[in-house]
């Protein structure tokens, strides 16, 4: 199993970016998959995960609104959709997919439930 993340780049403030994770080897496995991001001097931190089926979706507070997060399991491919950038979202985004054991926010946003993390995608918002 391996996760490749991509899609960053640079945007301007109130820009939008969609991330992709391509995931190889998740085909109806049961892995749940979630977005973390990281900025510079600060720890990592959950932004979205999606349930294995697509059924269920959970957001960090402050992106809800902002961020979509869906999968398309034929290719598996989970993205990340970002819209309203400001450059307080600037960080390296991270996908990690792990086997689904629990469905819920609480779960998801522990790193620790995470099998496998790709490798991290640059977003750089500016003012």
């Amino acid at each position: 199993v391996q996760l490749q993340a991509s899609g960053g780049g640079l945007v301007q403030a109130g820009g939008s970016l969609k991330l992709s994770c391509a995931a190889s080897g998740f085909a109806n496995r049961g892995y749940a998959v979630s977005w973390f991001r990281q900025a510079p001097g600060k720890e990592r931190e959950f932004v979205a995960a999606i349930s294995w089926r697509g059924r269920n979706t959970y957001y960090r507070s402050i992106v809800k609104g902002r961020f979509t997060i869906s999968r398309d399991s034929a290719n598996d491919t989970v993205y990340l959709q970002m819209n309203n950038l400001s450059p307080a979202y600037t960080a390296v985004y991270f996908c990690a997919g792990g086997h689904q054991t629990y469905d819920s926010l609480s779960y998801y946003e522990l790193p620790a439930v995470y099998d496998y993390w790709g490798q991290g995608t640059l977003v750089t918002v500016s003012s």
